[in-house]
């Protein structure tokens, strides 16, 4: 079994910090690209930035320059350094990994169950 779990979330004013990360823990053999997507009310999932095991990055439009994405492969963890943050950031974020868990398996898509962030003065 494999889980994905993700802790930082919160409220935050206008033009503040938060860092969110989350941790693929189970049955882990290999983790290829992971990343953070982003779901507000009334609007369909999108990619806010997602990182590759090499180290590759790509980010949304809207959040390059502001948003950091980082990972620790030691601990299959994913970290999204948020700053100057608007409130559009407002949404609910997901953590996503592309994994497989065993030598000969394939890799599959796994989601994190969702953490609230909202910027709001």
């Amino acid at each position: 079994q494999v889980q994905l779990v993700e802790s930082g979330g919160g409220l935050v004013q206008p033009g503040g910090s938060l860092r969110l990360s989350c941790a693929a823990s189970g049955t882990v053999f290999r983790v290829n690209d992971m990343g953070w997507y982003r779901q507000a009310p009334g609007k369909e999932r999108e990619l806010v930035a997602v990182i590759g095991s090499n180290g590759g990055t790509t980010y949304a439009d809207s959040v390059k320059g502001r948003f950091t994405i980082s990972r620790d492969g030691t601990k299959n963890m994913v970290l999204l350094e948020m700053n100057r943050m608007v409130a559009e950031d407002t949404a609910v974020y997901y953590c996503n990994a592309d994994l497989r868990k065993s030598r000969y398996g394939r890799f599959e898509d796994y989601w994190g169950q969702g953490t609230q962030v909202t910027v709001s003065s």
